[in-house]
């Protein structure tokens, strides 16, 4: 009996020490938070918003001053080449065309007066009854009147144009978006041509006019796809292309950003002139890789050395929805993440090399493979202490009581 309850002991013992340890190591194991490395695929965008607008629109005016006397189109009319569209009264007009021929008329009446009196002059001159300062006078007075039959029919001419300018027509096929006049309203082209329609060409081949920030232009090619989202539609994502990135810079408040055309087809009409879009433009895809969450890449312990906070503060990848790609540096980077190896009582730190990132997951090259847990945020200091994540920042991690 002795020796069995000596036994006894010794297991009931080894009980407590086993239970000891184990309850030592989760303990350790929940100070943190940790995030197992898979596969999948990832894509690389960068966001930035932009405004629906016809490819072609042309905004209809008056090269002439006067009353809008009638429309002959309305909003969302449908309008073809050369169809009038509104019509100025052109009674003022109508009168100056008559004046001005009143005036050619009086004008080629002195001119064939000035031709007669020149052949008599010069007959008179042959038979030396006249002298050549009247034939000088005579030849002279022919090229006034003809000088001047010019230019009545140079008034005329304008005359007349003004008068055909009175119809408004439509330039281009297309529908009118915009009317910017009523009937009675005057309307003075003085200064500058007064615009009174919008018609836009054909409204299923439409563009975005999107501003891309300084940081991500360089990464933007024409024929990139592009998804974007109107808040009319916002649980349907539609498509479309980059066809152009101007060189014009746009600067507001000291922020640069180029504008981005983008092609979008339209064939239902959803999509109208004006609306805001929520641009995507995919740089870069690529389908079952290594991903590890940003939050690894972001994580830093207390006591980390100078050499991992440097590693670890460099090459952060964006955040998604600011208007920057989701990884604003091209090629690899290599960062200093902390691995969770089965068993140990502390993380250990580790060289990897990224690739493209999509603000939530990020490639990895090198350095881990699938299934390992890496650290993304430290949980607690103690069992019953809870904290923050580490501030990748500086300093340590900020407790909350």
């Amino acid at each position: 009996m002795k020796r069995f309850f000596s036994w006894l002991v010794l297991v009931v013992g080894l009980l407590i020490i086993a239970f000891v340890i184990r309850q030592c190591r989760s303990g350790n194991a929940a100070n943190y938070q940790t995030a197992t490395i898979t596969r999948g695929p990832i894509t690389q965008a960068v966001t930035a918003t932009g405004t629906l607008n016809p490819v072609v629109n042309v905004q209809v005016g008056s090269q002439v001053s006067g009353n809008i006397a009638k429309l002959f189109a309305d909003f969302n009319s449908e309008v073809k080449a050369g169809q009038v569209v509104a019509q100025i009264d052109p009674v003022l007009f109508q009168a100056t065309v008559t004046q001005t021929e009143g005036d050619l008329a009086n004008a080629q009446a002195a001119l064939e007066l000035a031709r007669v009196n020149g052949k008599r002059t010069q007959e008179l001159f042959a038979k030396k009854t006249s002298s050549q300062a009247d034939v000088d006078q005579a030849v002279a007075n022919l090229h006034q009147a003809e000088a001047n039959v010019k230019i009545k029919q140079g008034a005329l001419d304008k005359a007349k144009a003004d008068l055909e300018h009175c119809a408004i027509t439509s330039p281009i096929d297309g529908v009118v978006i915009s009317r910017s006049v009523d009937v009675g309203q005057t309307v003075a082209a003085s200064l500058q041509a007064p615009v009174i329609f919008a018609i836009a060409n054909d409204l299923t081949k439409m563009q975005i006019d999107s501003n891309v920030a300084e940081a991500d232009v360089g990464v933007v090619k024409i024929d990139q796809n592009v998804d974007f989202t109107v808040d009319a539609f916002p649980m349907q994502t539609f498509h479309g292309k980059v066809v152009q990135v101007r060189n014009a810079p746009i600067t507001v408040q000291n922020v640069v950003t180029y504008d981005t055309v983008i092609g979008v087809r339209n064939p239902d009409l959803k999509l109208k002139p004006g609306m805001t879009a929520n641009v995507s433009i995919t740089i870069a895809h690529k389908d079952d890789v290594l991903q590890i969450k940003n939050a690894a890449l972001r994580y830093r312990p207390p006591d980390a050395t100078p050499v991992e906070i440097r590693r670890t503060s460099t090459s952060r990848a964006g955040r998604p929805g600011e208007g920057r790609s989701s990884t604003a540096q091209e090629g690899r980077a290599e960062r200093t993440v902390y691995v969770w190896p089965g068993g140990a009582s502390r993380p250990r730190p580790v060289q990897i090399k990224t690739g493209i990132s999509d603000g939530i997951m990020t490639e990895v090259l090198d350095g881990l493979k699938e299934g390992d847990r890496v650290v993304t945020a430290e949980l607690t200091s103690t069992a019953a202490a809870p904290s923050a994540p580490a501030n990748p920042f500086g300093g340590g991690p900020r407790r909350f009581p």
